[in-house]
């Protein structure tokens, strides 16, 4: 476990899928995620297998409440490529339907992420797509850990019954260090 004051990051075991994915499917969370449609269990399982096959590419944590052990969220570096050393970063606090909560878990959280990946796996960038319209996300990172706008694609995302664009934000190690 990496841990931090509060929360630590530990693996995904399986018997955080139901709650997981009963986050994911969340009608507030799911509609920030790339994957929009709603999931069972089994697709749930697939994920999770996929996870096990795919351990040097896919870093993906359970966020624990180190009180008292309880799953609060779960964040990630993922599809990392090893020769450019960038990974996309997943995150979200799932308690409480926090999504991105005022408690602590998520600045700390990703506080232990970012530690991880520049400093363990000696990452040069993260970054993350984003939709317009996910403001909270959008602060958070930028605000708070000085992620940059790389840039947008273009209406890459239908909800709500219209065309949104995605926001691509990253962060370097240099950036990181400072």
């Amino acid at each position: 476990m990496i841990k931090g004051n509060s929360v630590g990051l530990r693996a995904i075991e399986k018997q955080d899928l139901v709650l997981l994915r009963d986050w994911r499917n969340h009608t507030d969370f799911r509609k920030h995620f790339r994957e929009v449609r709603e999931l069972n269990l089994a697709d749930q399982e697939t994920w999770f297998e996929h996870l096990q096959k795919t351990k040097n590419i896919n870093f993906m944590f359970a966020i624990e409440r180190l009180e008292d052990g309880k799953l609060v969220g779960a964040c990630g570096l993922l599809y990392t490529n090893w020769i450019a050393r960038y990974a996309d970063v997943s995150f979200y606090i799932g308690d409480q339907e926090a999504y991105v909560d005022s408690e602590g878990y998520a600045e700390e959280s990703i506080q232990l992420l970012l530690n991880y990946g520049f400093g363990n796996l000696n990452l040069n960038k993260v970054w993350m797509e984003l939709y317009e319209f996910d403001n909270q996300k959008l602060d958070f990172f930028m605000n708070t850990f000085g992620f940059k706008k790389d840039g947008h694609l273009r209406q890459n995302c239908f909800e709500g019954g219209r065309y949104w664009d995605s926001i691509i934000i990253s962060l370097l190690a240099i950036e990181f260090i400072k």
